[in-house]
């Protein structure tokens, strides 16, 4: 049950972009509402890790690595926030919802350990699913050829596969997909764009 809530919450996160979709925030507003959230998650971050707060939503939806490390929610923030700023919105919020929608779709068939690939048809859906998610921004406000936008929403869906598909260790540290996802996405996204 706490996989399927993890994965439920996970997918709720949809809601940030669909703000500035949905016209009821500026892009830069939003902006602001994921620098407020990154802030808000590193107060409960520094109260889990420093302090000890033993939340029952801690005890429930944190996976086991994540138990002494920061944990895989304030990841997803930061990547998220990092993305608006970093990229305009028809790049980054491709990047925001293959975290936001691919990578829950991706976990419920399948996980992989830290160190370890995901199997391939799982990995294929993942790619399925993003391109599908980046194809509007990419094909339609990024103001490109058909061709290109395509490839753009091709680029950012493999980016974001691999993310997914691998979560390396780097000294002892799991490097979440949560965090890795929407860079990798929206680089690969913005590299296409940015060549056409």
């Amino acid at each position: 049950m706490s996989e399927l809530t993890r994965r439920f919450v996970h997918a709720s996160g949809t809601s940030i972009p669909a703000l500035y979709l949905l016209g009821v925030v500026t892009w830069q507003e939003l902006g602001y509402v994921l620098l407020g959230l990154s802030v808000l998650v590193s107060v409960l971050e520094l109260a889990r890790l420093g302090v000890g707060l033993d939340w029952w939503v801690y005890r429930n939806l944190t996976r086991e690595y994540e138990r002494e490390n920061v944990a895989g929610y304030a990841l997803y923030m930061y990547s998220m926030t990092a993305v608006a700023w970093l990229f305009p919105w028809f790049v980054a919020v491709p990047g925001m919802l293959m975290l936001t929608v691919g990578d829950p779709i991706s976990g419920i068939l399948g996980s992989n350990e830290a160190g370890r690939a995901k199997e391939l048809g799982v990995l294929g859906v993942m790619f399925l699913v993003c391109f599908a998610l980046a194809v509007p921004f990419t094909t339609g406000p990024a103001d490109v050829s058909r061709l290109v936008g395509l490839g753009a929403a091709a680029a950012g869906a493999a980016g974001a596969t691999f993310a997914d598909g691998v979560k390396p260790v780097v000294a002892g540290y799991v490097v979440d997909d949560n965090l890795s996802i929407p860079p990798t996405a929206c680089v690969g996204i913005a590299a296409v764009l940015l060549v056409a």
